[in-house]
């Protein structure tokens, strides 16, 4: 099928208010489409196995998923387009970078009086648009950024979301596993040499420490690489790759969802302490931001998760873009604000036409 019917087939299931998601994983010219063939809500506790899992940041809040025996499928080869990247300057409210710093604050003290080693604050930058332009949505999102996954999303319960993650969550075939530790943050400047100081270094290491121990009671078989740097869009990470073998019915794809999910690298660590405080003091509803997504068959125990990291949501004529950092004991307030401005500008360049 043609880019241009698979795409009228989009606009026309947006239109019905059907559910659709259609995703490119990181490299890969073709983008799988699913579109819902009913408006019904389906999750995990269904009694599918092969599905797209749209998944929330709290787990109190149910996953979304859209099932493959009630949608249609396709594949297609996207048309690559070079777009000029500028930085988009959008103003910020002084309420909302004065309410973020003192988060900021109030969290490093909460870690100093050693309550937690590490808790990742975020915020939701509101933009207004002039329109929305479905096609060149989904046209930006798979260009800009083809070393992310790419997803573009919509179900009449959750709204339009879209987002360009450079986040493993998790791998599986069988036994075999496999995820990441992401973590730390700089702007990439061509030809600039890259230097983490220590925060950076020990953030990165509390992510890899929590991810190994969570999984060092079901796996036979645990690989920690070196930390090297891994560029996403204008900004550059410390990543850490992690894989091994789970331990024959030690546990079921689902639980090992759940066992990873929320990660260091967008909660905290210990993490039930810092996903409290993140619900008690961020004064916003993440909803599926930090959450997961991806494919998942559950008879041959294989998924292919991301982290839903460098997205937004669109509801009517605003975008809410969501931005967050790790705090530690060594951060500084306005360097992390400088942080969360610099992740917005992922988003910011795909509704750039739209401003």
């Amino acid at each position: 099928m043609d880019n241009l019917s698979v795409l009228k087939k989009i606009e026309q299931q947006y239109e019905n208010n059907l559910p659709f998601v259609l995703y490119s994983y990181p490299k890969k010219e073709s983008v799988n489409f699913i579109l819902q063939k009913d408006n019904l809500v389906y999750d995990t506790e269904s009694s599918f196995k092969e599905y797209f899992i749209f998944s929330p940041f709290d787990r109190k809040d149910k996953n979304i998923c859209i099932p493959l025996e009630k949608s249609y499928q396709f594949e297609t080869i996207y048309k690559k387009n070079n777009f000029e990247v500028n930085e988009i300057k959008v103003s910020e409210h002084a309420n909302d970078k004065n309410s973020y710093l003192k988060l900021v604050e109030d969290t490093i003290r909460k870690i100093k009086s050693n309550k937690a080693t590490k808790i990742v604050v975020s915020r939701k930058k509101t933009v207004k648009l002039k329109k929305i332009d479905l096609l060149k949505l989904i046209e930006r999102v798979l260009n800009l950024y083809p070393k992310a996954f790419r997803y573009v999303w919509y179900h009449p319960i959750t709204g339009l979301w879209c987002g360009a993650s450079p986040e493993v969550l998790l791998k599986t075939n069988g036994d075999f596993f496999k995820t990441m530790a992401l973590a730390g943050t700089q702007k990439h400047i061509d030809n600039k040499i890259i230097k983490w100081n220590l925060k950076e270094k020990k953030e990165q290491q509390v992510v890899v420490d929590s991810i190994h121990h969570s999984l060092k009671k079901i796996t036979s078989i645990i690989n920690i690489s070196d930390t090297y740097n891994h560029k996403a869009g204008s900004l550059i990470h410390l990543r850490t790759d992690i894989s091994g073998i789970i331990k024959k019915g030690n546990i079921g794809l689902t639980n090992l969802m759940s066992l990873l999910h929320p990660t260091p690298a967008v909660c905290g660590s210990p993490k039930n302490y810092a996903k409290t405080y993140i619900l008690e003091n961020e004064n916003y509803k993440r909803e599926f931001y930090t959450g997961f997504l991806g494919p998942v068959n559950e008879l041959t125990n294989k998924s292919r998760l991301f982290v839903n990291l460098r997205c937004m949501k669109i509801e009517n004529d605003m975008a809410n873009l969501y931005v967050g950092c790790g705090i530690t004991k060594d951060s500084d307030p306005l360097k992390e604000w400088e942080e969360t401005s610099h992740k917005s500008q992922t988003m910011l360049q795909v509704i750039s036409l739209m401003l």
